[in-house]
């Protein structure tokens, strides 16, 4: 006894993109991707479907030579929309692409410059130089101006209710909210 997938209808295709968008949000692109391909053949030229295809498939990408990159471009290019063509075509692809995980430099710079050191250039105790008369001045200066000046660092007030309202000032009136 074999098991037959059931197709999408016409009428679900809404419900179907809703799942799509739930699947991308909870990063599982490639569950996104098939519900997609579901949705197009059902209706080819569902456009939010076509577009939500590509973004599933942007989401996959690890900057690797398996990246289906000419797949991708060709899904954008075939929306009807010149600007959501030019715009997800020329930016957004584009921007996923450099993105991807492994475009990213293997090694920071900094930490390979950090580990380039031999060990025996690296003392075991740093050097004690002592303190310059003007640094130890200038930071007793700045503790003792400090604690004297409360203007400079004000203390929280208690709390209250701010000044500038009047008493005449109700709360604002909440307003209602989709659900």
């Amino acid at each position: 006894m074999e098991h037959q997938l059931k197709s999408i209808s016409k009428a679900g295709i809404p419900e179907a993109i809703a799942k799509v968008e739930l699947y991308r949000y909870l990063n599982e692109p490639e569950e996104a991707e098939s519900i997609c391909r579901d949705i197009l053949a059902i209706d080819p030229e569902q456009q939010l479907a076509r577009r939500m295809l590509g973004l599933s498939i942007t989401d996959q990408f690890l900057g690797i030579t398996g990246d289906r990159y000419e797949e991708c471009r060709s899904i954008f290019q075939s929306l009807r929309d010149p600007y959501e063509r030019f715009y997800y075509t020329t930016g957004l692809f584009l921007e996923r692409r450099a993105q991807s995980p492994a475009s990213a430099p293997a090694v920071p710079p900094t930490s390979f410059s950090l580990s380039s050191k031999k060990p025996s250039t690296i003392s075991a105790k740093p050097k004690k130089s002592a303190p310059s008369a003007m640094t130890t001045a200038s930071s007793a200066g700045t503790a003792a101006s400090a604690s004297s000046n409360p203007t400079r660092f004000p203390r929280p007030s208690t709390p209250g209710p701010p000044s500038n309202f009047e008493s005449s000032d109700t709360p604002p009136i909440p307003t209602r909210t989709r659900a």
